[in-house]
């Protein structure tokens, strides 16, 4: 995993959170890591609420594990059933999103996925994939 060199710079008229959905927007996803006890955040904030530093953009490696899911009902013409989950990462930071190219049905709680970002429409999204897992569990 590597330090994300910033070439965007906050700055007082963007905060953590624009900054971050700026990167998504240019197809880039990030989370933040402590710089005092290297832990892991998600969603990004000014401060670790762990060791209280200012944290470190980096790009996880993206995978990850379904850690709860529910499937959103609608009819066929409407777009069909979809899923809503929460993927723990391997880093250990928690996420709301969903996994596509996978029947709702088919997403289920421990399921490994691997993350990608999505742009439409200029705004980018993080959304999960199924992979097949040879690991045998998360790293």
């Amino acid at each position: 995993m590597n330090t994300f060199d910033t070439a965007l710079h906050m700055t007082p008229d963007i905060g953590v959170q624009a900054w971050h959905q700026a990167a998504l927007d240019q197809g880039r996803f990030l989370i933040q890591r402590g710089t005092v006890d290297g832990r892991h955040v998600y969603y990004p904030r000014e401060f670790s609420p762990f060791d209280g530093s200012v944290p470190q953009w980096v790009a996880p490696r993206g995978t990850g594990t379904v850690y709860a899911v529910t499937t959103v009902r609608r009819k066929a013409d409407a777009g069909g059933d979809y899923n809503v989950c929460i993927v723990e990462l391997d880093e250990g930071v928690r996420l709301m999103s969903r996994v596509e190219h996978t029947a709702p049905a088919d997403v289920t709680i421990g399921l490994r996925v691997k993350a990608r970002v999505v742009v439409n429409e200029g705004r980018g999204l993080v959304v999960f994939d199924a992979v097949e897992d040879t690991a045998g569990g998360a790293a």
